[in-house]
């Protein structure tokens, strides 16, 4: 199941509050995740547990944070249909599902994150 959620959401901290400030996350990720007021959140639930998330914020993606590629490559190919996906810095850790998910990849002078970017939006 794919939720699409605010920090104002009901439940929005039962299912991510355990996520911000997490070391786990930060040394998967190389980046720290915060539950800024403007981010949109797409979260993919197995049983009700988060097994993957994505924010996003002015058409650009925030933050990428999955356990289960599977489920990350569904919650990418939903949110490009969901929403415009602009030009975006991310996380180097799921550059595979990127590829899978058809998206451009750049990765000069950054060296824990790439840009990535919709095909269909060129």
């Amino acid at each position: 199941m794919i939720l699409k959620l605010t920090n104002k959401s009901e439940n929005f901290y039962n299912y991510l509050g355990k996520f911000f400030g997490s070391r786990i996350v930060e040394i998967t990720t190389q980046d720290r995740i915060y539950d800024d007021n403007n981010k949109t959140w797409y979260i993919y639930l197995e049983s009700d547990v988060v097994t993957s998330f994505i924010s996003i914020a002015n058409d650009k993606i925030k933050n990428i944070y999955s356990t289960n590629s599977d489920h990350l490559e569904k919650l990418l190919n939903y949110l490009k249909e969901d929403t415009l996906i602009l030009p975006s810095t991310v996380t180097n850790a799921y550059v595979e599902i990127y590829t899978k998910c058809n998206f451009n990849i750049s990765s000069d002078n950054y060296k824990n994150f790439v840009k990535i970017w919709s095909k269909e939006n060129e």
